[in-house]
């Protein structure tokens, strides 16, 4: 997916997020406007202080106990100053990972809602520099840009009121400065946007490289790629570099073009004070204190074109974040869209599902990934609460469709399912998956517990039910050897499991779950025969008093079938009850039983 979105960000979709993220730290917030409001304070007060003491000493009439009061309340405020930075420093570091904390968590959120098609043409790896890297960039942005953008606004407006109050020419002079300068910065503002934009867009397409590079290691390796990987590699870094040097000279612009226009302010200060001084308007304590305010000046302009280059940096990435943000799921969340009444209905439809068998009956189904390739076309079937269906047919023919239409990982694009007599566009998704669950070849295992591995962090399950799942699995005496029992963590992928470990283990979340509806997919096709006795063991149990689909390749898998349907090119050719159908010289079921499964759906 491209997220290449424009960096010209709307003022209200920065107040919406910052509203949104540090509503709930205001406490927090409103002490760092404390602490940033009482740093400027000291700032402001420090100079009068050194004037006072300047002007005393040029008088050579000052008291020494007078002096030593004004360089101790100097120094008592210097001190202060530093506490209130550092403190500053602290309150907005929290508050900055606080906040991007919060926005990581609802990223993940809305991405483990996103349909299988986002996923499928957007790589992990750019995933991660969109929840991670983007994210991180708004820390600050969260933590202090605005509020150091407003405290600094006031700290000048603070000098530009004693400026005036010292000489109304001294005042006029300076202001007409500061605006100048902030001017040159503002419009220089636009200059780094675009370059940091398609910078981060090159990190996350290397940060998608690596790690689909990285998941096909074996491959690679195996088939002679390396080569071409490692060019891939440098050809990615190749376009990165420029990238690099274009966003960093944008800005250095603004930093070279703030020390020119600093140094402008510098001789003008020095020039009115010189002027003034000579007039005898002001002392010699008022011309330091022109220049020690020409310097405060320095300051905050300086940080605001700091802050203004970091919010181009936060444009880029608040533009790309919102991007994933707007990405919406094709799967409406019914529980989260009906009306009231709608709700109730939904409830005793729910209610409904909770039996202990569910039918599933397929109503001229059709499907299609794209508009002009139809997976499925009006496929109808029935089957009864309790049966088992075999689903046949060769790779491409719409067997694995159907189980993620039945589970709507992808949603009809004509026709109606029913489960338990209930449309399952009519059930929450949640209840839905409570009510059908699948077992793939593939399983996927978290850097968890076993116990997590097992329940998906569902605290509920208790850890006797746990383990008596696991025994009855055969799984027993493997839970006995690990370490920490049902607290051992597992690795990433099921490293240092057999894949027959891997298979028992998720039919151990089946077991857990207790579905209505179970659909297999070749889920034992991995496993050698020791552990797959296991499983059939296993499977027979499951099915007890469900409705089973066992999608298969093999003939051995579906002797436990009493309906077969065969699909072929997104059609039902075939459709009945096993035993008939293999007694029936005819079907399509008995010649494959006489020519071989195997063969004859590869």
């Amino acid at each position: 997916m491209n997220y290449t979105c424009p960096v010209n960000i709307p003022l209200g979709d920065y107040a919406q997020l910052l509203g949104k993220y540090l509503r709930p730290l205001r406490g927090r917030v409103a002490l760092l406007v404390l602490l940033i409001f009482a740093g400027i304070a000291f700032d402001l007060a420090n100079p009068q202080i050194v004037r006072r003491f300047i002007d005393a000493v040029s008088a050579g009439n000052a008291a020494p106990q007078n002096l030593y009061a004004l360089a101790g309340l100097f120094v008592l405020f210097a001190v202060l100053k530093q506490i209130m930075a550092v403190s500053a420093t602290s309150v907005s570091e929290t508050v900055g990972w606080m906040a991007t904390n919060a926005l990581r968590a609802d990223l993940a959120l809305h991405l483990l809602k996103l349909d299988r098609p986002f996923h499928t043409r957007t790589s992990p790896g750019i995933l991660v520099e969109r929840v991670d890297g983007d994210v991180t960039a708004l820390a600050n942005f969260f933590s202090q840009l605005v509020i150091r953008v407003l405290g600094n606004a006031l700290l000048l407006l603070g000098v530009m009121a004693a400026l005036f109050a010292e000489d109304w020419r001294v005042g006029i002079g300076l202001s007409a400065f500061a605006v100048i300068a902030l001017v040159i910065l503002i419009r220089l503002r636009k200059i780094a946007a675009p370059h940091w934009l398609r910078l981060r867009a090159k990190a996350a397409e290397f940060a998608g490289f690596v790690g689909e590079r990285l998941a096909g290691t074996e491959d690679i390796r195996g088939n002679g790629a390396v080569g071409y990987t490692l060019g891939q590699f440098d050809t990615i870094l190749r376009e990165w570099l420029p990238l690099q040097a274009r966003a960093n000279f944008a800005g250095y612009s603004m930093w070279m073009a703030s020390i020119a226009t600093f140094a402008v302010g510098t001789a003008v200060a020095f020039g009115i004070g010189a002027a003034l001084y000579q007039q005898g308007v002001i002392t010699l304590g008022g011309v330091y204190l022109i220049f020690s305010y020409t310097e405060l000046i320095r300051r905050p302009i300086e940080q605001i074109r700091q802050q203004i280059e970091e919010l181009q940096r936060a444009s880029a990435s608040i533009a790309r974040v919102k991007g994933l943000l707007d990405a919406k799921p094709q799967l409406s969340q019914t529980s989260q869209i009906l009306q009231t009444s709608q709700i109730l209905q939904t409830s005793q439809v729910s209610e409904t599902c909770e039996v202990s068998i569910a039918g599933v009956v397929f109503d001229r189904v059709s499907f299609a990934y794209d508009a002009d390739e139809p997976v499925l076309s009006e496929v109808s079937f029935s089957l009864p609460a309790g049966k088992v269906l075999g689903l046949l047919g060769r790779t491409g023919s719409g067997k694995t469709t159907t189980a993620r239409l039945l589970l709507r990982i992808h949603d009809t694009s004509a026709g109606e399912i029913r489960v338990g007599g209930a449309p399952i566009r009519q059930m929450p998704l949640e209840k839905l998956r409570q009510t059908v669950s699948m077992v793939t070849q593939e399983v996927q295992l978290f850097h968890a517990s076993v116990r997590d591995n097992l329940t998906f962090f569902d605290r509920a399950i208790p850890d006797a039910r746990i383990e008596r799942e696991m025994i009855d699995l055969g799984l027993g005496a493997w839970l006995a050897r690990m370490p920490r029992g049902l607290d051992t963590e597992l690795q990433s992928g099921g490293a240092g499991l057999s894949a027959g470990e891997s298979q028992l283990l998720a039919f151990g979340r089946l077991f857990l779950r207790d579905p209505r509806v179970v659909i297999l997919d070749e889920a034992s096709s991995r496993l050698d025969p020791v552990t797959e006795a296991l499983i059939e063991r296993a499977v027979d149990r499951l099915l007890a008093g469900r409705t089973g689909i066992i999608i298969a390749h093999r003939l051995a898998t579906i002797h436990r079938a009493d309906y077969i349907m065969i699909l072929e090119d997104g059609q039902i050719a075939e459709f009945g009850e096993r035993v008939a159908l293999a007694q029936d010289p005819a079907s399509r079921f008995s010649h494959l039983l006489r020519t071989g499964l195997e063969e004859a759906l590869v």
